[in-house]
Formats: C-alpha cells, structure tokens, sequence
C-alpha cells in the first residue's frame, strides 16, 4: 500500500512539475512603445532549446501639423537558445513584411542606407518584405517575467510612392530599393506562462 501511495505522490509530484513549465511567452517592445507604435509578441516553446516567436505592431497615428509615422509590420522568428529556452544568449533568423506610410518628419539623420532626412519634405508610401538574423539575450526577472535584448540585421526590399508636397499629395514617382542593415531592434519586457 504504501508503495502504491509513494507512486502516486511521485506522479503527481511529475506532472504539477509539467504543468508548471514555462512554454509560453507575451511580450512588448519597449522601443517600438516609444515611437507610440502598438505592439504585441508571442513566443512558444517547441523544444528544449528552439522557441517560435510572432510580433507585429502597428501605428495608425496622424499627428499634428499632419505629421505621419503610420505603419503595420509583421515579424516571424525562429530562435535557439544556447542554454534553455528563455533564458540566457539566443540566436535568431525573422522575416519580416508590413506597409507604411510616413512624411513631414524633421530631424531625422539618414542612418544605415536610409533616406529619412527627405521625410522633411517628402512623404513616402508603400510596402516591404525582408529577412535577417539576430542575436539576443534575455535576463530572468522573476518566476514568471524576463527582460531581453535583440539586435537582427538583414535585407528589405520595399516597393513605394514618393510624394512632393505632405499637404497637397502630388506623387512625384514610385521606386523600390534594396536596404541592407538593421531589420530588428527590441527591449522586450516578457511575461511567461
């Protein structure tokens, strides 16, 4: 009898233990968060060391002075942990896809094979697909919140429409380029389940 109890305890010892394995993960960007970009992220546990992410944000704001930054962006992502999954260095390969349109921005430095000085004047609308690789790191807050870090770079192409005048919306052309550099950036503040 009393090995029949020691068995059951041990089995339901076993399976509370499976049951409170973390294979979920909910996420901000707190970067994207800070361009008033709304965002969610949902990471899954596919194996002891692999996790598949989906995050998408999406700013549907006009600001004043007709000010636009509107965008929606999907990113897909495949990660391996090299010690446990959510927890510690990992190592990334996204996709990404999503539409735009922005203009009557100033201020802004053209930085790594972008054009955004030309926002000042120009207003710029369209779509764009791309791949990269990533690399990340994630801190264990707590038994159920981590904090992590990600840097990708890859490829974009983008197809869009160049318009003169913000106000008065007279296209000029449309183009597509070729970017090459930064596809990714994240402070992500993470609940797990």
């Amino acid at each position: 009898m009393r090995r029949a109890l020691l068995l059951i305890f041990v089995l339901c010892v076993a399976s509370l233990n499976k049951l409170s394995a973390q294979e979920w993960g909910v996420k901000t960007n707190l970067l994207y968060d800070a361009t008033t970009s709304i965002n969610l992220g949902i990471e899954k546990a596919v194996a002891d060391k692999w996790t598949i992410e989906l995050s998408g944000n999406w700013n549907p704001f006009q600001f004043e002075d007709n000010k636009k930054w509107k965008h929606w962006l999907v990113q897909p992502e495949v990660r391996y942990w090299t010690c446990r999954k959510f927890g510690g260095h990992f190592f990334a390969a996204h996709l990404l896809g999503g539409v735009y349109n922005i203009g009557n921005i100033s201020g802004l430095p053209d930085f790594l094979g972008t054009e955004f000085s030309q926002l000042e004047k120009y207003r710029f609308e369209g779509w764009f697909a791309g791949a990269g690789i990533g690399y990340g790191y994630a801190w264990m807050l707590g038994k159920h919140w981590n904090l992590e870090a990600e840097i990708g770079v890859g490829y974009a192409y983008s197809r869009y429409e160049k318009f003169q005048c913000i106000e008065c919306g007279e296209r000029l052309y449309d183009d597509d380029n070729h970017y090459f550099g930064l596809t990714k950036a994240a402070i992500n503040l993470v609940y797990l389940f």
